[in-house]
C-alpha cells in the first residue's frame, strides 16, 4: 500500500531515513510528490530537446597504439571533440566489456538492497567521511528534489577501499578506477600536447590525483515530464568518465555553427562505449580552448543506471591558465583560485549550468 505524504514527513522517510527515491516508488507511489516537480522551466520534455539528434563523435581508442598517421587521425578528433562538444565517446578503450557489465551489476545489487542496508552509509553516520549514500543533489537546500539516489566513493587507497567499501562492489569499483583512470591520462596528456604543455607524472598526479566514483540510480518514474534526474551543470573536475546503461536520458547543450544553442538528447551508447566529457578546471587550465558541456538527466518510466568517474585535483591545489598557453594566447581568460575555493563556490551555486566559472572569469574593463 502506498505511503500517504500528507500525513508522513517526505524528507525523513527520504534523505533521514535512507529510503531515497527507490523507496518512494517501491512503497507503490502512483504519483510524483510535490516536493519534486520542478519548476516548469526547468522540466525536461520532449518538445524542448532538439528533435535533430546531433551524433557525439565516436572516437575509437585503438588507432593510438596504430601506425603514425592513425595516431595523429585519433589525437586530432580527441581534440576537436573537446574543442566543440566537450562530450564524445570512445571505443577500445582498454576497459573489458565485462568489467563495465559487472559494475551496472554491482550498482542494482547496491540499490536493490534494503534501506536499512544503505543508510549505513548515510552522511553521518557513514564509517567513512570518503564513502557516502544519499539521495538528490543538496536534499538539504533545495527547493525541489530530484528523481535520483546515489551511492559515492572516494578512493583514498586499497587498504581504505577494503575497509570501507561495500564487499559487492569493492573490487569492480577499484578495478574499474584503475583502469578508467590509465584512459583518461592518456587522452589528457594529447589535449595537453596539443596546447604546447608536457604533461607527465607529477601534472597528472596534481590535477587528476582525486579519483571519485558515484553510482547513480534513477528509480522508474510515474509522471517525468514533471521532474528531473539531475539538474542542468557542467562537471567541475578534470575529466568525467562516464558508464551507462541502455535506457537514456542524458542531454547536453550545443551550438553549432553560429546556430543558437540548443539541447540535444545523447542516444544511448553502443555496447562497450564510454563516454567522456571535459570539466571546468580542464576550461580553465586551457584557457577556454577546451569547453566544459552543460548537460542534464531527464526521467523515465523505466528505471536507469550511470556511473561517472570524476578526476579533479586536490583543495590545495592553484588551478589557471596554464603559463604556456597563455603566452600563445596573449592574455588570460580566468584568474588563479585554489581549486577547494572553486569547488566550493560550484556548490553553493547548486545547479545552474555553467554558472559558476563567472568566479574566476575575467572581465574586460
Amino acid at each position: 500500500m502506498a505511503l500517504n505524504f500528507s500525513t508522513i514527513n517526505l524528507f525523513d522517510f527520504v534523505v533521514k531515513q535512507g529510503n531515497g527515491v527507490k523507496g518512494l516508488v517501491d512503497s507503490g507511489l502512483s504519483k510524483v510528490p510535490y516536493q519534486y516537480i520542478q519548476p516548469v522551466d526547468q522540466r525536461i520534455s520532449k518538445s524542448n530537446i532538439d528533435a535533430n539528434v546531433v551524433q557525439l563523435p565516436l572516437i575509437d581508442l585503438s588507432g593510438l597504439d596504430g601506425p603514425e598517421h592513425e595516431q595523429a587521425a585519433v589525437e586530432e578528433s580527441l581534440v576537436k571533440a573537446a574543442e566543440t562538444f566537450g562530450f564524445f565517446h570512445v571505443v577500445n578503450h582498454g576497459l573489458p566489456i565485462q568489467l563495465l557489465e559487472e559494475l551496472k551489476d554491482a550498482a542494482h545489487q547496491f540499490f536493490n538492497q534494503p534501506p536499512d542496508k544503505k543508510s549505513v552509509y548515510l552522511k553521518g553516520v557513514s564509517p567513512s567521511p570518503f564513502v557516502d549514500y544519499g539521495t538528490s543533489f543538496l536534499p538539504d537546500s533545495k527547493k525541489s528534489f530530484e528523481w535520483k539516489d546515489y551511492f559515492l566513493m572516494i578512493y583514498i587507497s586499497d587498504d581504505d577501499a577494503l575497509k570501507y567499501w561495500p564487499d559487492l562492489c569493492r573490487e569492480v569499483v577499484l578495478n574499474y578506477i584503475k583502469t578508467s583512470t590509465k584512459m583518461a591520462r592518456r587522452i589528457m596528456e594529447i589535449l595537453m600536447k596539443n596546447v604546447g604543455v608536457e604533461l607527465d607524472d607529477s601534472m597528472a598526479e596534481t590535477y587528476m590525483g582525486v579519483r571519485v566514483v558515484n553510482m547513480n540510480y534513477y528509480p522508474t518514474c510515474p509522471d517525468p515530464e514533471l521532474t528531473i534526474g539531475l539538474g542542468r551543470h557542467s562537471d567541475f573536475g578534470i575529466l568525467t568518465v562516464l558508464l551507462q546503461d541502455d535506457i537514456g536520458g542524458l542531454s547536453i547543450r550545443v551550438q553549432e555553427d553560429g546556430k543558437e544553442e540548443t539541447w540535444i538528447e545523447i542516444p544511448p551508447p553502443i555496447p562497450g562505449a564510454l563516454l567522456i566529457n571535459i570539466g571546468d578546471t580542464l576550461q580553465i587550465l586551457s584557457n577556454g580552448k577546451y569547453k566544459s558541456a552543460e548537460h542534464r538527466v531527464r526521467t523515465s518510466t523505466k528505471s536507469r543506471v550511470s556511473i561517472p568517474l570524476f578526476l579533479f585535483p586536490g583543495p590545495k591545489v592553484k588551478i589557471g591558465p596554464l603559463p604556456q598557453v597563455v603566452e600563445k594566447d596573449g592574455k588570460a581568460q580566468y584568474k588563479e583560485c585554489l581549486f577547494g575555493d572553486y569547488k566550493n563556490h560550484y556548490f553553493a551555486q547548486g545547479y545552474s549550468g555553467k554558472k559558476a566559472l563567472d568566479f574566476v572569469k575575467i572581465t574586460p574593463p
